[in-house]
């Protein structure tokens, strides 16, 4: 069994190696990956789900642990798991889009990125209303992206610590992550889409210890309001 989840990870670790950010974009005014606050406020964010195994793992620890995230889903996942998507809402976490299925989309054309949002939207709006936010798939974005987006009334969202959790590392190691990089307005990024995953064992660690060092959690949404410094966010 060990050996047949080592195979899933690296399966996992080969699929997530497509992944190339524009440095020069995810510093500028069109994307957003943290905000410029002195209060200790961070926002815990979930990509690729639901999973019909990790995601209520990950939804029961944020209850007992009072914390609300803002997930961003993809639509071919809520297709599988509706009612998934639809605890979530009802649990008052904050949803965002992660295209339907998992494209780096600077390799489609505009008419197939249009089609992600679109497909994305035709299941998720029936459990809940129109996100505002979106996280491209991998992080890989280009103008094209960022404008289409724009276009259909997101903000784009990024991060600024990566735990890395997909790759299946120790859990130790997904926790050191968060704990040595952690600032005030930090956005975390984390996974739900994929089994054997080790987030929802870490999970529980890091909001303790956050909790501990002072910080509060926020949704995205939430967390842009504490932009303190004048900053000027893309707006929609």
């Amino acid at each position: 069994m060990r050996k047949f989840h080592s195979m899933l990870c690296t399966v996992v670790i080969m699929a997530a190696m497509f992944v190339v950010i524009d440095k020069e974009l995810a510093n500028d005014s069109k994307t957003i990956s943290k905000v410029p606050t002195n209060q200790k406020v961070v926002a815990l964010t979930i990509d690729d789900g639901p999973h019909k195994r990790v995601t209520p793992e990950i939804l029961a620890i944020l209850k007992d642990k009072k914390v609300k995230a803002t997930f961003f889903v993809l639509g071919t996942n809520v297709e599988n798991s509706p009612t998934i998507l639809a605890q979530e809402v009802a649990d008052g976490h904050e949803i965002g889009v992660h295209a339907y299925n998992h494209p780096s989309l600077p390799k489609l054309s505009d008419k197939k990125i249009e089609e992600e949002f679109e497909k994305a939207e035709a299941v998720i709006l029936p459990i809940t209303e129109k996100p505002t936010l979106f996280r491209p798939p991998g992080g890989a974005f280009n103008e094209r992206v960022l404008r289409i987006a724009k276009q259909r009334g997101y903000q784009v969202i990024l991060w600024s610590i990566d735990t890395r959790d997909w790759a299946c590392p120790p859990e130790k190691k997904i926790i050191d992550a968060v704990f040595n990089e952690v600032k005030p307005g930090s956005i975390i990024l984390m996974h739900d889409g994929q089994y054997p995953i080790p987030t929802p064992h870490a999970l529980g660690t890091i909001i303790d210890g956050l909790h501990e060092r002072g910080y509060t959690f926020v949704t995205v949404s939430e967390l842009l309001h504490y932009n303190e410094v004048g900053h000027t966010f893309p707006r929609l």
